[in-house]
């Protein structure tokens, strides 16, 4: 029988050898992940820059997504026998495809439409997450859900009250953003990965 000396813990397993080879590939190349995030981050001012052309790269790559979300329920719809289903499936992958050429014909005109989409998404989820927080038990930490859909909220109102004159430049704003913080998540990761010293084996 064994004793509970010998049974692993998990902060034994996590700074064993085993664990760090999980991690040394990833060590291996922290260097071309903080350079990840270096680019992530120039691509992020740059898109600040130019919000406009970020607005319109945006919409593109949302087109680029819609047509292949098309031609993926269309493969579906084939591989379904029953004629109602396939019909459904059939019609709502030509609708994606349609919709995805249409945004590459008139980007800006698909901009408008998906900033309305933004602002009332943020703002049907800021109202869900206060009608959440509030009904959540008093000790948790419902203030902060409570709070984090305030900000929701305005922010979908914000988005709502400048409508449509902001659409040429909040989906370049939120893609600049949204990259900025993505490479500094991965310069993060790579700088961490790179201080941490691998175990030498006793």
């Amino acid at each position: 029988m064994l004793s509970d000396n010998t049974m692993p813990s998990a902060s034994n397993t996590l700074g064993s050898p085993q664990g760090d080879s999980e991690l040394a590939p990833l060590r291996a190349k922290s260097g071309w992940i903080v350079a990840l995030g270096v680019v992530y981050v120039i691509a992020g001012f740059v898109a600040l820059g130019s919000i406009v052309i970020a607005t319109v790269a945006s919409v593109l790559i949302v087109g680029v997504m819609m047509i292949v979300a098309g031609v993926a329920e269309l493969i579906n719809a084939f591989q379904i026998k029953s004629w109602g289903k396939f019909l459904i499936w059939a019609l709502l992958g030509v609708l994606y495809i349609v919709a995805g050429f249409v945004t590459f014909e008139n980007p800006l005109f698909a901009a408008v439409l998906l900033t309305l989409l933004l602002g009332a998404s943020l703002v049907a989820s800021g109202v869900v997450r206060i009608f959440l927080a509030f009904n959540m038990k008093r000790e948790m930490p419902w203030i902060w859900v409570a709070l984090s859909g305030v900000i929701t909220l305005l922010l979908g109102l914000l988005i709502l009250a400048r409508w449509p004159v902001n659409s040429v430049y909040i989906l370049g704003l939120f893609l600049g953003i949204d990259l900025i913080f993505a490479g500094a998540g991965w310069i993060g990761l790579g700088f961490g990965l790179h201080r941490t010293p691998a175990s030498r084996p006793t």
